[in-house]
């Protein structure tokens, strides 16, 4: 019974996923289909037999291929987990000049409005990712559309066939139900393949889009090296070296007045020994936000559970990273990355509480910081979190943000950790 259950499950599952499928990629043909139907139905006589069709075709085959691509990309990462870049083309920002002409990428317009029209049309036609949309489109009815569209139509013939009076209809209704309920479970799957095949980029255009990346990561690692240079150097010149300085003035005059004022040198020298004590300090914090010593120490795991010790939020730290060493960058990355989300929660979000899971998967590193805030975050172009994820892309890794308007948000990072 239990294996029965087991069985049931499966093809339940199976039959509404299939459904999902033939429903998806189906999309197209069906438009197709309504505006045949349509032309019949208004007639050889009627003016716009032909014209209405033609236009519903065209704007269906044109308009349908992007949001079904996108559909099937998430339903094929939510079942399987295997997700297919999507590899669309970015728009570059669209920029006034001195001459009060507007740059989009391509060309020069007299206004925003228009760079921006002629900025889609030419990303439009000259992305190959909407090739490849169009093709798929044209392609899944044919493959994973047509074993999709097997459970629905066993347990529509099934239905027919069950309901009719004569013995050899119902023998064909059962004999249509047996094979809806087992090909349920695995009709859906045919999509997998044809979707990895037909949607993943192109070995250029992935090398065009690691080498626009690449190119990125060092303008930003550039910027990044001389901005904590530049703060290094602020940090040592209005902190430690300005106490070093006060300190050598201080012994200067302790030394004078060790003869004829000893009380005044001892207060000056206690002062100094003060000094030294707050110069001392401030080095060793200017060296913990280079690195942190517990991070050097203990590794990541400690380090971030003495980062949710400071914080001002209720934070919880499990942790399954027994087994994985990783290299010092990436540690560091890692560890920047979650002081950041903690921050953002505590001064953005206005949680109270936060959960932070560090687990290893087959082939890499997750961290997920969860907190309880008010949610509505999201990763802008030019925001604090597009810079982490680019400072991550460093190594390969990602951040994926789910932030819905009222809470809670859930960051998840995920690097490489071979």
């Amino acid at each position: 019974m239990r294996h029965l259950g087991l069985w049931l499950k499966r093809a339940g599952t199976g039959a509404l996923r299939a459904c999902t499928v033939a429903a998806v990629t189906m999309a197209v043909p069906a438009v197709w289909a309504a505006a045949v139907a349509l032309g019949i139905r208004w007639g050889a006589g009627n003016p716009w037999s032909w014209l209405g069709p033609f236009v519903l075709t065209t704007v269906g085959t044109l308009a349908l291929p992007r949001p079904v691509c996108r559909t099937v990309r998430f339903l094929v990462a939510r079942w399987t987990d295997t997700v297919i870049p999507a590899g669309y083309r970015q728009a570059p920002p669209v920029t006034q000049l001195s001459t009060g002409y507007w740059w989009n990428g391509f060309g020069y317009e007299r206004t925003r409005r228009d760079a921006l029209m002629d900025q889609r049309r030419r990303i439009r036609w000259n992305d190959p990712a909407n090739w490849r949309d169009l093709r798929f489109t044209a392609i899944a009815p044919f493959t994973a559309g047509l074993v999709a569209c097997v459970p629905p139509a066993g347990a529509a013939a099934a239905v027919l066939g069950l309901t009719r009076p004569e013995l050899l209809g119902r023998a064909v209704g059962v004999l249509a139900l047996m094979v809806a309920v087992a090909s349920s479970p695995y009709a859906w799957r045919c999509l997998v393949p044809v979707a990895v095949h037909f949607l993943r980029p192109s070995p250029s255009m992935v090398l065009a889009d690691r080498v626009e990346e690449l190119t990125a990561q060092r303008a930003e690692a550039t910027v990044a090296q001389a901005a904590e240079i530049r703060r290094i150097e602020r940090d040592l010149h209005d902190g430690a070296q300005a106490r070093l300085v006060s300190l050598g003035l201080s012994l200067a005059i302790a030394e004078k007045l060790m003869e004829t004022d000893p009380d005044q040198a001892r207060t000056l020298m206690r002062e100094a020994r003060a000094g030294a004590t707050a110069s001392l300090t401030e080095l060793r914090e200017l060296v913990r936000g280079i690195n942190p010593p517990v991070l050097n120490d203990r590794g990541l795991v400690d380090a971030v559970r003495a980062l949710a010790l400071d914080s001002p939020l209720e934070t919880t730290v499990t942790a399954a990273l027994d087994d994985c060493a990783l290299d010092p960058p990436i540690e560091s990355a890692l560890y920047f990355a979650t002081a950041e989300l903690l921050t953002n929660a505590t001064k953005h979000a206005h949680a109270t509480q936060a959960r932070i899971s560090l687990t290893r998967t087959t082939t890499s590193v997750l961290i997920q910081v969860e907190d309880n805030g008010r949610g509505g975050a999201d990763i802008t172009p030019g925001g604090g979190l597009a810079g982490l994820r680019r400072r991550l892309s460093a190594f390969d890794g990602t951040l994926e943000l789910t932030s819905p308007t009222g809470g809670p948000t859930l960051a998840t990072l995920v690097v490489p950790c071979a």
